[in-house]
């Protein structure tokens, strides 16, 4: 289950981690501008938050598998739409619209809690680390995956590439929880009880706090998926390098992604949390401050990789502690969409500015000021009276 589920992550998270690739490609070969794509993947940010609370509570309810294939299907219709007939409109609706749903389903949302639910809370921390670290070789494969496709073939060819990648997702699927197994006390809320649950998570002061500091996750990381290679070729640096540095993102994030898992079982979550927020806000303002390079992009590439996904299972954890984990994918969807309006803004008005300006310089500071705030958030979280463990 833990390898069908690094799979199901890979395929889903690395796909998206290459978008920021097609920024340029795409402007120069259809004439879709920057603010067309960068609001498309906005979109597609905010729409896989708002649908993952609905599809992490119908995984919980009828099993991960099922719906991380149906994922799998709307990711892959989003990415033949805008390979047949590349337009800004055809880019909201696959990229915006069919890409997010797709995410949505087949992500680390939702399969990630089919792993809590298999493993005895002791080792939940660890297994979940482990998923999260082998879906961080997506990352590291998609990426140079697409950009040496867009330089021999063009990105129409290339995203049929990666369209192709997903028909993995029928080896991932049944290796998940294809149905719930049968547990004690009251079944998952499923899609009728969730306006209840989520009225009682937001009245934990925790959960709520640890919501608002996953906003900065979202805020950094999408801005810097989608333009951090646009960023670096508008310094006078190659396009390529911005492909190396989003491949070494995932590379690093392999062994971060595990060391977060364990973390998990050590030390309470939300602290940890409030580090890896310290970690990149610290990181972002070093990069910004300093001139653009070749090796401090690099260096700032695997600093971020290293606590790029280590959020992912810290914050499930912190919310099991809480809750358990017959809701788990419902739960950390609640949380998730705040995650996911930060990436809506990191996204889009990073676009915007761009047109606008012509430079990301303003950018920045924005970013550094999110970060710390989340730090703060996090930090201020007290430990759950009891932990649950079911």
């Amino acid at each position: 289950m833990i390898f069908a589920a690094a799979l199901s992550v890979s395929l889903a998270l690395g796909i998206r981690q290459t978008f920021g690739l097609f920024l340029l490609p795409l402007g120069v070969e259809h004439g879709v501008t920057a603010t067309a794509i960068g609001l498309s993947v906005a979109t597609h940010n905010l729409l896989w938050g708002l649908s993952q609370p609905f599809t992490g509570a119908m995984a919980d309810k009828f099993g991960a598998g099922r719906i991380a294939l149906i994922g799998a299907g709307l990711y892959a219709c989003g990415l033949s739409l805008v390979a047949a007939y590349p337009s800004a409109i055809t880019v909201f609706i696959g990229i915006g619209i069919l890409t997010g749903l797709g995410v949505a389903c087949a992500g680390a949302g939702t399969v990630l809690s089919a792993v809590a639910r298999a493993v005895p809370p002791e080792q939940r921390g660890n297994a979940m680390g482990l998923a999260s670290a082998g879906g961080s070789f997506g990352q590291a494969a998609m990426v140079p995956l697409a950009m040496g496709s867009i330089n021999a073939f063009g990105t129409q060819t290339a995203l049929l590439i990666l369209c192709s990648t997903l028909l993995l997702a029928f080896i991932a699927a049944p290796r998940l929880e294809w149905r719930p197994a049968a547990r004690l006390g009251p079944p998952p809320v499923g899609l009728a009880g969730l306006p209840a649950l989520a009225r009682t998570a937001f009245a934990d002061r925790g959960f709520a706090l640890l919501t608002l500091g996953f906003f900065a996750c979202g805020f950094q990381l999408a801005f810097l998926t989608t333009h951090l290679p646009a960023h670096l070729a508008l310094c006078g640096l190659p396009l390529s390098l911005g492909a190396t540095a989003l491949m070494l993102v995932g590379l690093f994030n392999i062994p971060g992604s595990w060391l977060c898992g364990r973390l998990a079982g050590i030390v309470r979550p939300e602290r940890a949390l409030g580090v890896i927020y310290l970690i990149r806000t610290v990181a972002i303002a070093a990069f910004a401050s300093s001139a653009p390079s070749e090796w401090g992009t690099m260096i700032f590439a695997a600093v971020m990789g290293f606590v790029w996904l280590g959020t992912i299972p810290l914050t499930s954890a912190a919310i099991a502690r809480r809750f358990g984990v017959r809701d788990l994918g419902a739960l950390y969807g609640l949380c998730f969409f705040s995650h996911q309006v930060g990436g809506f803004l990191g996204a889009g008005t990073g676009a915007i500015l761009v047109d606008m300006s012509g430079s990301y310089a303003a950018f920045w500071l924005v970013m550094v000021i999110v970060g710390l705030a989340a730090v703060a958030f996090n930090w201020s979280i007290r430990a759950p009276g009891r932990a649950v463990a079911a």
